[in-house]
């Protein structure tokens, strides 16, 4: 399993209770914000690593779309196993239909987990600094893969920021943290999300987490309409309907 590091504690507690004997690479967070281009390849670099060692039967990943990071993204010889969702959240929410309700229900909310507080900086898990180029990047709305990087690329800074304030206006209006509980985080981090509401003058508000995807993911079958299997030598591609992705052959120009 090669997954964010966002989901250090949860994935290590799906796979120390496997049916499956699964091995963990976990890569830093935050390569979605650098762009889809450096995600896909960071992300294929560690495949290949793995299906180097010629002793798996599938490489799981726990990563969602996370705007068009796995895009273009391929199996070698064994197959690969991503979850359909946009962004991470939704693993959090335990399925794509319980957090698009939440969503909804509930705009201007800043998400806080465990691996939010423990695997990034103070400046980068700040709302200020994330609010634009860090959970916007999947926080902009179920089904909307914005980045704020491959903007600026094509755009230029002001004219990104202009599309992130449209497309993700919530961006400058959290008025609310969401604490998601998974049931294994350490107990003072509830403490420090509360104080980190009352700080902006935010409400706070915890919400019951759900291993449920993350222990599939781990666990299989990997059949049905939350997973897709990327068979060897298919690349992923992204679909603009329920699926969210899908696998096409590769051609000439990507052997």
């Amino acid at each position: 399993m090669i997954a964010c590091d966002i989901f250090h504690r949860e994935m290590e507690s799906a796979v120390a209770t496997s049916i499956n004997q699964v091995d963990l690479e976990f890569l830093a967070q935050g390569l979605h914000n650098e762009g889809s281009a450096k995600m896909v390849l960071a992300l294929q670099e560690a495949v290949d690593r793995a299906t180097a060692t010629g002793i798996y039967e599938a490489i799981l990943l726990g990563y969602a779309l996370c705007g068009n990071g796995l895009v273009g993204l391929r199996a070698r010889s064994v197959p690969l196993i991503v979850p359909r969702a946009h962004d991470c959240i939704t693993l959090f929410f335990g399925s794509r239909a319980r957090y698009t309700k939440y969503f909804y229900g509930n705009p201007g909310t800043y998400f806080k987990t465990s691996g939010w507080m423990e695997r990034l900086s103070t400046e980068a898990s700040s709302p200020d600094c994330c609010g634009e180029t860090g959970q916007l990047t999947f926080g902009a709305g179920p089904g909307m893969s914005v980045n704020y990087a491959e903007l600026v690329e094509k755009f230029g800074e002001e004219d990104a920021k202009y599309v992130m304030e449209e497309l993700g206006g919530q961006s400058r209006n959290y008025s609310r943290v969401a604490f998601i509980e998974m049931g294994m985080e350490p107990p003072e981090l509830e403490g420090i999300a509360r104080k980190e509401a009352a700080k902006s003058g935010w409400d706070f508000e915890k919400v019951k987490g759900d291993m449920t995807l993350i222990h599939r993911l781990a666990d299989g079958p990997w059949e049905g309409e939350d997973f897709l299997t990327v068979l060897p030598g298919a690349r992923i591609i992204q679909k603009y309907d329920d699926s969210i992705i899908s696998t096409e052959a590769p051609d000439s120009s990507h052997n």
